[in-house]
């Protein structure tokens, strides 16, 4: 079978697998076996499934990752989630919906601390939604909100996302982890706006204002939730900086993070061993998948799949724009029915090489790719974001009121994404100014 039709077939079957519910890195793994056995004999493919995992795995490279969700799962069990809420609700109580406007800025600094968009949305949820309730707030707008501003933890570092995107494309972790923060900041921002206009079309949704608190008071929560940020100061500014690897930095965040709870005495042994318990299951989890997605990327590479794209591409005159349409068209696609880590990892061993040929910049390719699979996850009618809303509310939200709610905040990431494409400034000035 010619190269181009073996690998198409490939992708095809991985899909149909996944769509009936066979594990991502099961169906990875034995399409890319089956393939390499096809195209190179059972004996190349015998070798690659045994030293893959192995050369996978054992890369230090992957220190950043159980590190950055230790660092999160830490911070989420010391209770410091409550505390930066209620620091941006004293902050922004003389806007209208002050509480749609907290829970963006307290979302966007959760986010510098925890690299995964479920978790940002689940705890928000339980924290923020009862205020909401409690004030009358639009229901269906605020479970909207909760699960727009939980996408910010795929962009802002510690970002999960930027790490496997690294992994898989061998591409340097800590300017990935850089150039997610200002198209990051940019997001909250569009967010914010959002939401003020959706205010002042329906002011009923919000429709009481909070009354402005003494400046003791604002003093006060942010005495609560300096150490947190000084603790994000320096595992971000030693990325930019150049000080510290992301693998260094991670390591520094857990201590910072460990040492914090302690002396807040927020931290009981059973909390640190579930913490630590959820970072090994998920960490697994992920390696199990990063494997597959590595085995996957070595089949279309040596069975020349990947060369007979360019050559296709080449002569049929596809342009980075066009390239880049596709791209969109198929993420979002996707993210309707896949969840953010599978896409990736089932579409970038092909995808990456292609862009690459067309001299696409790698950093700016994976804000853009971080930024389709942030939208995938508050895209119905199965985005993760958006269950995960409805799962934590205990049955306030119903999945009719997400669906509603999230609408005007995918317009906001459309507006963002736009931006990043017309402006790649955004994605590259930081990481292009590192130390």
């Amino acid at each position: 079978m010619e190269p181009l039709s073996l690998g198409a077939l490939a992708i095809l079957s991985v899909m149909a697998l996944v769509a009936l519910r066979v594990p991502v890195a099961i169906a990875l793994f034995l399409v890319a076996f089956a393939g390499m056995w096809v195209s190179r004999g059972l004996p190349f493919a015998l070798i690659q499934a045994q030293l893959v995992p192995f050369a996978t795995v054992s890369s230090y490279t992957f220190v950043v990752v159980p590190m950055f969700i230790l660092m999160g799962a830490i911070m989420s069990s010391s209770g410091v989630v409550r505390e930066l809420y209620y620091f941006a609700q004293v902050s922004l109580a003389r806007f209208r919906g002050s509480l749609y406007h907290a829970t963006v800025v307290g979302s966007t600094l959760f986010a510098a601390i925890s690299g995964s968009t479920i978790v940002n949305s689940a705890m928000f949820t339980r924290i923020a939604m009862p205020e909401m309730m409690a004030r009358n707030y639009n229901k269906a707008f605020a479970a909207g909100c909760i699960a727009g501003v939980g996408t910010l933890a795929a962009l802002i570092p510690p970002s999960l996302s930027f790490i496997i995107y690294g992994i898989l494309t061998g591409e340097s972790i800590g300017r990935l982890l850089v150039a997610g923060i200002l198209p990051g900041i940019l997001t909250a921002i569009l967010f914010m706006t959002s939401i003020a206009i959706m205010l002042r079309w329906k002011p009923h949704w919000a429709p009481n204002r909070e009354e402005a608190l003494p400046i003791r008071e604002k003093l006060r929560a942010f005495a609560a939730i300096w150490p947190v940020i000084l603790l994000i100061g320096i595992v971000l500014g030693g990325i930019y900086t150049g000080f510290m690897p992301p693998s260094a930095a991670g390591a520094v965040g857990v201590v910072g993070a460990l040492v914090i709870a302690l002396l807040r005495r927020r931290l009981s042994a059973r909390e640190f061993s579930s913490s630590v318990e959820s970072t090994l299951s998920l960490t697994a989890s992920l390696f199990f998948i990063i494997i597959g997605g590595t085995l996957f990327a070595r089949f279309l590479l040596t069975s020349g799949f990947i060369g007979d794209v360019n050559d296709f591409l080449e002569a049929n005159a596809v342009t980075p724009a066009m390239f880049l349409a596709m791209l969109v068209a198929l993420y979002l696609v996707l993210g309707m029915f896949v969840d953010p880590i599978s896409i990736m990892v089932m579409t970038l061993p092909f995808l990456f090489p292609v862009a690459e040929a067309m001299g696409i910049d790698p950093i700016w390719f994976g804000v853009i790719v971080v930024k389709l699979v942030e939208i995938a996850v508050i895209s119905p009618p199965v985005g993760m974001n958006l269950f995960a809303v409805v799962s934590a509310s205990d049955g306030q939200v119903q999945t009719k009121d997400v669906f509603v709610g999230i609408l005007p905040f995918i317009v906001a990431e459309v507006v963002c994404l736009a931006l990043i494409f017309s402006f790649p400034v955004i994605a590259t000035f930081l990481p292009d100014n590192m130390g």
